[in-house]
């Protein structure tokens, strides 16, 4: 399975084109997500398989061959994982509301097309929960920036031992913990950064979360 962001004209019949171009490129097209809109054009993720033996630049190819249409990123990714609405992962939340943080940690990845999240302590680094192919160790406190704010970041090469640059989305919790949401690209868009803020303060409103109870 391959993650395919491509930036494409707002206007009917664009979606189509591109949907037919990597058809011709022998691309399953699994889904299609609207990451951003504005100033006339559209950012989408598509997620495709590739027939064995068929390189995924074939995909880069298809889309150059169209007016207008730029690819941002093309990268592997994990043929388990799904693409989560945001409305599924807050159900998740609602049904146990005292570990919704972990329960946002864990569907992270396949909502925000990531390879990894975990839950670190602000003052300390140290990780109070990850998911299965997070860091296996914990952050240097420089790394998170404003934890007050949700923000992207970039962390360098060797930010843990044996781990390459990555993307990442940090957004507050309670208790003292920010949710980090960690790719090796493409960069996070401020649409993405949005859903994981709003997503974050649910978690942490346990009020919000909590039953209605019956009267």
């Amino acid at each position: 399975m391959y993650l395919l962001r491509v930036i494409l004209p707002d206007r009917p019949g664009s979606l189509g084109t591109v949907a037919s171009a990597l058809g011709d490129a022998q691309a399953d097209i699994s889904s299609v997500e609207i990451i951003e809109k504005g100033g006339g054009l559209v950012i989408d993720d598509f997620m495709v398989d590739l027939p064995e033996g068929v390189r995924p630049d074939t995909l880069v190819s298809a889309c150059a061959s169209l007016s207008d249409v730029e690819v941002m990123w093309v990268s592997f990714y994990p043929e388990n994982r799904s693409v989560t609405a945001d409305v599924d992962v807050l159900d998740a939340m609602l049904a146990s509301p005292d570990t919704a943080g972990e329960v946002l940690a864990d569907l992270s990845p396949a909502a925000f097309h990531s390879s990894w999240a975990m839950i670190v302590d602000t003052s300390s680094g140290g990780v109070h929960h990850r998911t299965p192919l997070a860091p296996g160790e914990g952050l240097a406190r420089e790394l998170l920036g404003d934890v007050d704010t949700a923000h992207t970041s970039e962390f360098p090469a060797g930010f843990c031992d044996g781990w390459g640059e990555q993307v990442t989305v940090t957004a507050p919790l309670r208790d003292g913990c920010v949710l980090v949401v960690g790719r090796s690209g493409p960069e996070f868009r401020a649409s993405e950064v949005a859903r994981l803020r709003h997503l974050a303060m649910l978690a942490s409103d346990r009020v919000a979360l909590a039953p209605t109870p019956h009267a």
